[in-house]
């Protein structure tokens, strides 16, 4: 993809399947010009319509043709630029929905003179003609991608330019803060002082406070984007599945008496109280000669590794000598703060006492008390209440891996300034480190980036956005 291609573009924004309607969208200096030898008013050859002298963010009734014979009946939506979305000249097209119609009016545009759009290439030509800064572009993607309410407040929060601010904000006091250093660095044979270093020293130290507050908060902003990867792990026959069909409320996972009968992971969604739970149901922990059970067993631990949070199951009908082994190797191989012990299968002739269970720090759980299932839910979300994630919280949280690398090279710069100061070093040296960390902060906003990164995250777009 090049940085800026002039060419006029389309793409069907909405899904291509049996719908009520359609949406096309063409962007550039080309749009009207190629959506007028295709649409008219009314069905008569000279219902002439001059899209170019439509007021813009008008909306107009007629049809789409291919030459004498009419293709739909279509609501034209007209913008002009700047004020469009992309900042061109736009035009979108609300037709009948379906598969062929759809097609059949996005092949008349190709015809006439556009190209198919690319991901993301009409979010990238807002970014480049000015109508949002990069990480407002990032926020448009994810607020597409969202699945909770917390990850569509956290993204909205963010279009409307909520970080972007605060970088900018940032990035001017650190560039005042350079214009000292360099204002004096002009005034050197003076011995004139603009600013004190140990004035200069607390100045980037409460900078690096508020960037390091907002790094802090990449756990908090990953799990309300990505949710958290919840492992259901445990020996063979522990009642994996069943509480993996039961939290989802459908029969995802195949349940037997059997041993090993899920191979490899399962994976579904989960949202509990606003909270994304990313819910994997792994293969049985045991050494196996079967071939692909062994696979399946080597996949579990690779998720267990990856996890934000394990359900270890054991089955507290089996023998006491078993229910000691499996709770010997919970507690040898896994970590009681994002871990929790659930024994399975209360309903049923346990060979352990709740008592036991208790002082074992685990919790009963049977599919079939729902008392029980809604006491692990609540047990799930208060694991991370440490967090302090809330449905109203409004400060400001970073959501994204890319802004938390900027950031952390950010502080990286800052560091070496204040041991640049430390070190009783001129200004020269100071000045330097501080325009590298005004320099990654602009990365994160677009001010400072280049082709490559730009592709990278436009490709990642859904086509039509």
């Amino acid at each position: 993809m090049t940085l800026y291609n002039p060419d006029t573009i389309v793409a069907i924004s909405t899904a291509l399947s049996e719908s009520a309607i359609s949406i096309l969208r063409i962007s550039g200096e080309k749009s009207f010009e190629i959506i007028q030898k295709i649409f008219r008013k009314g069905k008569k050859l000279e219902d002439y319509f001059d899209i170019s002298k439509q007021k813009s963010h008008t909306i107009h009734f007629g049809y789409i043709y291919d030459g004498d014979q009419v293709v739909d009946e279509v609501l034209l939506f007209i913008y002009k630029k700047p004020n469009s979305y992309t900042g061109e000249d736009l035009i979108e097209i609300s037709c009948h929905g379906g598969v062929f119609v759809t097609r059949k009016i996005l092949l008349l545009i190709l015809e006439n003179g556009a190209r198919l759009a690319e991901p993301g290439e009409f979010t990238k030509r807002a970014f480049l003609n000015g109508k949002m800064d990069l990480a407002q572009a990032e926020a448009v993607a994810d607020l597409i991608k969202s699945k909770t309410d917390l990850a569509y407040k956290a993204s909205l929060n963010q279009l409307e330019g909520s970080l972007s601010n605060f970088i900018r904000c940032a990035r001017e006091e650190l560039i005042k803060i350079i214009s000292l250093i360099e204002l004096e660095l002009d005034f050197s044979e003076e011995d004139l002082e603009f600013i004190k270093k140990k004035d200069l020293k607390e100045k980037i130290l409460e900078l690096k406070k508020q960037f390091n507050k907002l790094l802090n908060s990449f756990i908090e902003g990953k799990i309300i984007r990505d949710g958290l990867n919840l492992v259901i792990a445990g020996k063979p026959n522990s009642g994996k599945s069943s509480l993996f069909n039961v939290l989802l409320s459908s029969d995802r996972a195949i349940v037997s008496d059997l041993p090993g009968t899920t191979r490899d992971y399962l994976q579904e969604n989960l949202i509990i109280n606003g909270i994304l739970f990313n819910l994997i149901d792994t293969a049985g922990l045991r050494f196996t000669k079967d071939e692909i059970e062994s696979e399946g067993v080597r996949r579990s631990y690779e998720k267990i590794k990856e996890a934000d949070l394990i359900l270890f199951l054991i089955d507290s009908t089996e023998s006491i000598s078993d229910i000691e082994e499996n709770y010997n190797y919970f507690t040898e191989n896994f970590k009681v703060e994002n871990s929790i012990l659930c024994f399975t299968k209360t309903d049923l002739k346990m060979q352990i006492s709740f008592e036991e269970i208790s002082a074992k720090k685990g919790i009963p759980v049977s599919i079939y008390n729902l008392d029980l299932v809604d006491n692990l839910k609540r047990i799930m979300v208060e694991k991370f209440s440490y967090l302090q994630i809330s449905q109203y919280k409004s400060e400001l949280v970073l959501t994204n891996i890319r802004h938390k690398k900027c950031l952390e090279k950010v502080v990286d710069s800052l560091d070496k300034a204040i041991d640049s100061i430390d070190s009783g070093m001129t200004g020269e040296f100071i000045s330097v480190d501080l325009r590298n960390a005004a320099n990654h902060l602009g990365e994160i906003t677009g001010e400072f980036t280049n082709d490559e990164i730009l592709n990278y995250i436009f490709s990642k777009f859904c086509i039509g956005k």
